[in-house]
């Protein structure tokens, strides 16, 4: 056996609450400054050949199992699938005593994760060709690893965070706010107005920002009350600088040379909808498409939305995997 597999470290996944592909597992990966993070991957259950492999890259507060269901959508279409705990989510290794706290030292620091999950994928000879699906905070740290020459053939962003959706006169003072606060000694707490709990646990499925189909909600919700060292609350103060700062950073910077199809819901209220504009608008050949309606989390909103998303970014997939 190849000794890179047999190095492999076995790590939990909850398949109960997945709902995924049969095949279903996970491993740890360990980042370059000695951090453990959870890598899932499923494989397709048709006998069909696999056209290759999707790299998910989830948002702030999520976790591996919650994309089960994307991955049977993506398995029915023919692609393997993975995805990760970031650092300071999921069960990867949380970064404050509080594993409440949503937390990172500096921005950067996710594109150690990024690394470690490529090296993990290679080892578990994942098929090929690589393709990105990103969402929300996974957007920015995704696009940043496309900058980077992240293994990809093509790309597909789900509400990324491009710009975090503040009002525009708090900024200035969230930025002043987060430069002041490793002198004053707060940089680790919990920005004001969010939350110890998830969204979910806090927040009623009436008037939630995230999606309008019922069902995907209560999933969620039955995830964490199963799984409970799942749960990830709100932001730290640098938290928040950190991710005004990659954003601003990124806005400077050329789209990448990569198809690209990015998906924006209408009723987006998490992320900055402007900022996402502005990226697709000067992405040469990529294409924006508006979700009318659709929330943040398009690939959880009613079937009829989640299978025209998954149709038209493996189209795109399809389109350049066949590419030598």
């Amino acid at each position: 056996m190849d000794k890179s597999l047999m190095d492999l470290t076995p790590a939990p996944y909850f398949a109960e609450i997945a709902q995924g592909p049969a095949a279903g597992q996970a491993h740890w990966a360990t980042t370059d400054d000695g951090l453990r993070i959870r890598v899932g991957h499923w494989r397709p259950e048709s006998t069909e050949p696999v056209k290759g492999t999707v790299l998910i890259f989830p948002g702030r507060t999520e976790y591996v199992e919650k994309y089960g269901p994307a991955a049977i959508d993506l398995g029915k279409r023919g692609y393997a699938s993975l995805a990760v705990d970031w650092r300071g989510q999921g069960l990867a290794d949380r970064m404050l005593p509080d594993r409440r706290l949503g937390h990172v030292e500096d921005f950067g620091d996710f594109q150690k994760d990024v690394a470690a999950v490529v090296k993990l994928a290679q080892q578990l000879d994942l098929p090929q060709p690589w393709f990105l699906l990103a969402h929300s905070m996974g957007g920015a740290i995704g696009l940043r690893a496309l900058m980077q020459d992240l293994p990809v053939r093509a790309c597909a962003f789900t509400g990324p965070m491009w710009g975090i959706q503040i009002p525009t006169v708090m900024k200035p003072l969230a930025l002043l706010l987060g430069t002041l606060a490793p002198t004053l000694g707060f940089s680790a707490r919990r920005v004001p107005t969010t939350t110890q709990g998830h969204y979910v646990e806090t927040a009623p499925f009436k008037g939630n920002t995230l999606t309008n189909d019922p069902a995907m909600y209560q999933m969620m919700i039955d995830q964490l009350t199963a799984q409970p060292d799942l749960v990830l609350g709100g932001p730290t103060i640098n938290w928040l600088l950190e991710g005004l700062k990659e954003c601003e950073a990124l806005a400077q910077e050329a789209s990448p040379a990569l198809p690209c199809i990015t998906f924006l819901g209408t009723q987006e209220q998490i992320v900055n909808a402007e900022a996402i504009h502005n990226r697709m608008a000067r992405w040469p050949g990529g294409e924006l498409e508006l979700v009318d309606p659709g929330q943040h989390e398009i690939i959880m909103e009613g079937e009829a939305t989640r299978d025209a998303a998954f149709d038209k970014m493996t189209r795109l997939f399809d389109q350049y995997g066949q590419q030598q």
